[in-house]
């Protein structure tokens, strides 16, 4: 089957296989949509890779947790996972950042039940969620309220706080 998508800003067309990203950032957990770690934004939403035959995305905007990056600077997000040590084996994380950003989209300054139901449908089998929960409290209060598609782009405010932009 042949498509055209928007992976990360950089268009494709391709021959594929119904099933594939041909990224390794977007990793395979349960293959079910129950686990989360597949997570990606497609035009601008978070969606469980897993679910979504690469054909039904022809023609569609895909961001994937490699393509959030700017410039060579982490996204808030991910800077505040880091900052906030929101990981431990790692393999939840792409998806728990990408849902992270759907959610902050959504709701700019979510309380700890907010953020842990917003996540509820990403698992991480390693932490207890503390750190994660605070890791997305951490970059609500660094990312512009209501950034809504926009949250996907390194804000002044956040790019200041991580020491970039010629500081």
């Amino acid at each position: 089957m042949r498509i055209t998508v928007t992976v990360d800003g950089t268009p494709y067309t391709d021959e594929v296989e119904p099933r594939t990203l041909g990224k390794v950032g977007t990793v395979v957990g349960c293959d079910t949509s129950n686990c989360g770690a597949c997570t990606v934004h497609l035009n601008g939403h978070s969606v469980k890779s897993c679910s979504v035959l690469a054909v039904q995305a022809d023609g569609c905007e895909i961001t994937t947790i490699e393509g959030l990056a700017r410039d060579g600077r982490l996204h808030p997000v991910q800077q505040a996972f880091h900052d906030n040590h929101a990981l431990q084996c790692g393999f939840c994380t792409p998806g728990m950042i990408m849902q992270s950003i759907d959610l902050l989209a959504d709701n700019p300054d979510p309380d700890e039940k907010a953020v842990r139901e917003g996540l509820e449908g990403n698992l991480c089998r390693c932490t207890g969620y503390q750190n994660i929960v605070r890791a997305v409290q951490d970059a609500a209060h660094h990312m512009r309220p209501g950034a809504g598609p926009e949250a996907e782009k390194l804000t002044e405010e956040a790019a200041g706080r991580i020491g970039v932009g010629g500081e």
